[in-house]
């Protein structure tokens, strides 16, 4: 199986999407080739890493989409490699409605586990497919911004563009 994809800019930001024949399985913000490259090595080797604009075109749609606030939903395949607790919290991200931010608490007791709040940070902070799975709805139980693999100053874009108070 291949993973396709393609480099996309947005005003200040340069997306870099990958996706396989199963669904998207890699956001970067900032156009990280060498990172793109890093997490290609480690989740799909097996695969060849194939830069195809055509292929990725429907994936980036929905990202104009979400940006000409046109989308508040994604209804992408996804294909997320990660561990079995990783893929748990990440459901659990999709889970959460636009407009809408919950604790790393409430995620921790949606997937059954309340005393794993650390760990859920450490899963929400391993998710290859931001904004699609929306980590950036994820803040402190006191309602302030807590960390954001892309930076503090895009979640706050994020949830500015999502119109949420927090």
């Amino acid at each position: 199986m291949n993973v396709y994809w393609s480099a996309w800019r947005d005003g200040e930001l340069c997306y870099t999407l990958a996706a396989t024949e199963k669904g998207l399985c890699y956001i970067d913000i900032d156009h990280n080739y060498e990172e793109l490259q890093a997490w290609h090595s480690k989740y799909a080797k097996e695969s060849e890493l194939i830069e195809n604009p055509s292929y990725m075109s429907g994936y980036i749609e929905q990202f104009k989409q979400y940006w000409d606030k046109q989308r508040t939903v994604f209804d992408l395949p996804l294909d997320m490699r990660g561990t079995d607790f990783q893929k748990r919290v990440w459901q659990a991200l999709v889970e959460i409605p636009f407009g809408k931010t919950v604790s790393y608490r409430d995620i921790a007791e949606t997937i059954g586990n309340r005393k794993a709040v650390r760990a859920v940070g450490g899963a929400i902070g391993k998710n290859p497919v931001l904004i699609v799975v929306p980590c950036h709805r994820v803040i402190g139980s006191s309602g302030k911004l807590t960390g954001f693999s892309a930076g503090l100053d895009l979640k706050e874009k994020l949830l500015d563009h999502e119109q949420i108070n927090y």
